[in-house]
């Protein structure tokens, strides 16, 4: 829900509560069971994290999910940001929730011009947090912040004139709104070139193999060549990928590269079809394609290429 909207986001999640009801199911289930059930939300880390926080959970803690902000710190892809929310929303524990919101409406209302993309910022938006908590009611205190940024102190054309905090808010008697929060700066955008090899094979086969680092990490891909620059690959460079493949011939088949968008990177994508004698023993079946967890982008060529 962080990254999608909830009506694209539901029909993942009532997948995955069906798919595994309790946490003991989760942490039983297989990887690939996992990262499929989550196939095109992106943030695969996420996935991978939730499914060895649950193994955690039932080895741990026999199967009862942390109830505190330190021992929520301890699992696995919890940051501050989610023990923080857990442990106010779920177990009443004062601990503030400082997410994009909360910057926004301190850093105005206090007029905290520290960048909050810098350690030292993050300790004193959460230092004035504290501050500020509702130790009766923390999950309500928290949620009402969040909220209040969310659809009143909005990054753009806030409604500062009905503001409650208008009298108080720094950034508003300074005419200092548009300013704040201060960020350091953007994360520079990488740009990257693949080149998926689409083996297809006389006898009706295929090659698959599973990346081990990186984006997209124990997911699915065709064989990859990864250039500098957009380029035609040689049939040269696909017969030293696969030098025991007869190989019949090379086809492009997006004239047009995919832009693929991720958050720290571009990739522009081009598929390559390679027609090929038998594999025999090698390879998979491509009736068994969609069993794979794969990335999105794999995903939507498997459902409109006829192989």
């Amino acid at each position: 829900m962080q990254q999608t909207r909830v009506n694209q986001g539901l029909a993942y999640f009532e997948a995955f509560v069906k798919t595994f009801p309790t946490v003991f199911d989760l942490a039983a289930a297989e990887e690939e069971t996992v990262l499929k059930l989550w196939q095109g939300l992106g943030y695969y880390s996420r996935a991978r994290n939730l499914h060895h926080t649950a193994q955690a959970v039932v080895e741990n803690f026999n199967g009862k999910f942390p109830e505190s902000y330190q021992q929520l710190l301890k699992l696995k892809g919890v940051g501050d940001y989610t023990a923080s929310a857990i442990a106010s929303i779920c177990f009443n524990e004062p601990q503030p929730v400082v997410d994009g919101n909360v910057y926004r409406v301190l850093s105005r209302v206090f007029g905290i011009e520290t960048p909050i993309d810098t350690t030292t910022g993050q300790k004193a938006f959460k230092t004035q947090a504290k501050k500020l908590i509702d130790e009766s009611q923390p999950g309500e205190f928290n949620q009402a912040l969040m909220e209040f940024g969310a659809t009143h102190c909005t990054p753009q054309k806030p409604a500062c004139e009905s503001c409650p905090f208008q009298s108080n808010c720094v950034a508003f008697q300074l005419q200092k709104v548009d300013r704040l929060p201060i960020k350091n700066g953007k994360t520079k955008i990488q740009t990257r070139y693949f080149n998926y090899l689409v083996v297809v094979s006389s006898d009706e086969k295929t090659l698959l193999e599973k990346r081990t680092e990186g984006i997209w990490k124990n997911l699915y891909q065709f064989p990859l060549i990864e250039k500098e620059t957009l380029t035609h690959i040689q049939k040269k460079e696909v017969m030293e990928c696969f030098p025991n493949l007869e190989i019949d011939s090379l086809v492009l088949y997006n004239e047009n590269p995919i832009i693929h968008k991720l958050s720290h990177r571009h990739l522009h994508i081009q598929f390559w079809v390679v027609y090929t004698a038998p594999l025999n023993g090698e390879g998979i079946a491509v009736d068994w394609l969609k069993k794979f967890p794969v990335p999105v982008v794999i995903h939507n060529f498997i459902e409109s290429f006829s192989f």
